[in-house]
This record gives C-alpha cells, sequence and structure tokens, in this order.
C-alpha cells in the first residue's frame, strides 16, 4: 500500500501551518514532516501546536541534523512530542542542508560516522536507556531522561548518497530519499537493498519514502513558478556525482548557490532552468504529477512525500491532491471540507 506524507516550511504564521496540518490529516494525508532550518520558526514549536489539533495523522522533524542540534537535545524534544501525541511521532534525522550550514560556518564533516552515532545515542536515549558513548564523534557520559517514554520513536534517515542510503537502510526504521527523479530513486532502492541486506533486514520492514519537491497546479507554468525557490536550493545543496549525472553545469549550480548564500534571491532563482526543474522536482497539473508518482511507486518507494512548495496556492494545492491525485493510488478519500 502507498502512503502519502506532506512536508510544511514554518516560514507563516503558527496558524496557517497548522490549519494546512489539519486539512492533511482531515484529507487522508498518512505523515506530516516539517523542516527545520534556523531561519524559519521553531520546528518543535510547530509540531506540539500541531499536535494538539490533529488525532491521527504521524509527524516530526523532516528533517532535524545533528551538526546544529546535539542527538540528545532531538531526543529529548521527539520525546516530549511523544509524551503529547502517542504513538504519532516519528523523527527525520539527516545531514542537513549544505547552504544552510555554510551561511553558519558549520562544516557538516564526517556524515556517516555522525549519523550512525546520532541514532544510536537517540534510539537509546528515547528507549529510556543511560547512553555512554566514547565515539570518534559524540561523547556522551550517563545521559539519561528523566521521565519515561511509552512508544519507541521511529527514525527515518534523510539520505541521497549510496553510502549514506546504504547506512539509512542498515540503522534506521524507514529511508527519505531525497530525490524526485524516478531514475535517482530507483537507483537509490538498490543501495537501500544493500544496506538492508547488510543488517540482515526485510526491504519489506522498511518503510521507504521518496522525499520530493512538489508543485501541482492546474497549469504547468503556475506549478513552476511555485517551485522555482525550492528547486534552486536543492541544486546549490547537491553533490556533484547527482549534478553531472544529469549533465547539470556545475558552473550554474556554484552560480546559484553563491547567490543564495550571498542573499542574492531573484538572481538564484533566476538562473534556474526547465531541466533542473524536472530533475529535482515533482511539477505540474494533476495528470503530469499522478504519471511521475505512478514512476516511483513501480521502483520501490511505499511513501510519496509532497515536498515544499506544495503548489502556488496551499489550501487549493492540498484539496487538488486529494481531489485528483489520491484517487489513482487510494481506495478512498475523506469528505473534504472547503
Amino acid at each position: 500500500m502507498i502512503e502519502f506524507g506532506i512536508e510544511f516550511v514554518p516560514r507563516d504564521l503558527y496558524w496557517k501551518t497548522t490549519f494546512y496540518a489539519i486539512q492533511a490529516e482531515k484529507i487522508g494525508f498518512d505523515y506530516l514532516w516539517i523542516t527545520d532550518h534556523f531561519n524559519n520558526r521553531n520546528v518543535y514549536v510547530s509540531l506540539a501546536i500541531i499536535s494538539a489539533y490533529t488525532e491521527r495523522i504521524k509527524f516530526g522533524p523532516g528533517v532535524t541534523n545533528p551538526y546544529l542540534s546535539h542527538p540528545v537535545v532531538t531526543a529529548q524534544a521527539v520525546a516530549t512530542l511523544n509524551e503529547i501525541a502517542p504513538g504519532r511521532v516519528v523523527c527525520g534525522l539527516g545531514v542537513g542542508d549544505k547552504t544552510t550550514l555554510q551561511i553558519v560556518n558549520v562544516e557538516p564533516k564526517k556524515p556517516l560516522g555522525t549519523i550512525r552515532e546520532s541514532v544510536r545515542i537517540i534510539r537509546e536515549f528515547v528507549s529510556g536507556k543511560t547512553v555512554e558513548m566514547e565515539g570518534k564523534i559524540f561523547k556522551v557520559s550517563g545521559a539519561k531522561l528523566n521521565f519515561k517514554v511509552a512508544n519507541q520513536v521511529p527514525i527515518f534517515i534523510g539520505a541521497q548518497g549510496p553510502k549514506m542510503l546504504a547506512l539509512a537502510a542498515e540503522i534506521g526504521d524507514g529511508v527519505l530519499i531525497n530525490a524526485s527523479h524516478p531514475q535517482d530513486v530507483e537507483n537509490a532502492v538498490k543501495f537501500i537493498r544493500e544496506g538492508a541486506e547488510r543488517a540482515s533486514k526485510k526491504t519489506s520492514d522498511l518503510e521507504i519514502s521518496a522525499y520530493t519537491s512538489f508543485s501541482i497546479a492546474s497549469t504547468y507554468e503556475k506549478a513552476l513558478k511555485a517551485v522555482l525557490p525550492v528547486v534552486a536550493y536543492i541544486v546549490a545543496g547537491s553533490p556533484s556525482i547527482i549534478l553531472e549525472k544529469h549533465r547539470i553545469s556545475m558552473e550554474q549550480a556554484y552560480r546559484i548557490r553563491e547567490s543564495i548564500v550571498h542573499g542574492k534571491w531573484k538572481e538564484a532563482f533566476s538562473l534556474v532552468d526547465e531541466h533542473m526543474v524536472e530533475t529535482f522536482s515533482i511539477c505540474g497539473n494533476p495528470e503530469k504529477c499522478v504519471e511521475k508518482i505512478n514512476k516511483l511507486v513501480k521502483v520501490g518507494v511505499n511513501q510519496v512525500v509532497a515536498g515544499s512548495p506544495i503548489g502556488p496556492n496551499m489550501r487549493k494545492s492540498i484539496n487538488m491532491i486529494a481531489t485528483q491525485v489520491f484517487p489513482h493510488f487510494k481506495e478512498s478519500t475523506e469528505k473534504i471540507k472547503k
């Protein structure tokens, strides 16, 4: 069965993000992911408010990183959320956005080791164990929560490169594949299978999610305008191996990255072309979006995340997904309140 997640970036006033979350639950989304960037509203404050106005949807940071937040702080946050909404909380963890980290002069060093140790710390901490770690990255001496957590919090690892994808399958409960292109997702699933085999897991036991940049509208032109800023960030933060594979100029990517770092947003977005949009997003009218989602499902994903920007008009785009996309993949959908 295919599940659907949705991502919100907490740029808007808290009540708007909460309203969209209520709407997403009502129309049948299974997961809600809130991004964690220092220049937006706080992810955990946003999730805490949302938890009070929702009843079913699973939710969590999508994704937080261990370079700006120590794993024990992340564990504390998701454990607290789990107390508010037992059994509904998940934790999305990844290396972080390279461009955003560059702004505060943080270098994401030793990503594989950092993620491996972070997952162990979060999992043990949330499960009530006393964490003792003399790792290569983290040193933890006797850290323990002062309250009990009723449910284990599943950890989804955001990944793009081969080694991180394999590691995510090996140590994670789920994998958030940072890709929208069917070819990239298909290749990612191969590495996920390798990692699962290494840990004697079945891929069927993993939640394999395509974490896409998604923009739906009545016309391609409307959807395109909304997705340009997001694709600019993706291009700026993509590793060279991905850019070369899709024949995207390294020079162009560098110019976009530099424009973003120096706050030249208009210049950065103007450098994004339609080939980049096709490579790094699901963008277009409902028919086009269904076509691309179908391709992702065929290569092995069991959750598709409609990531930022969703569309030019958030409320209308969410409803459009429910009425014109879900029927192709879900047997039934809940009635939408306009």
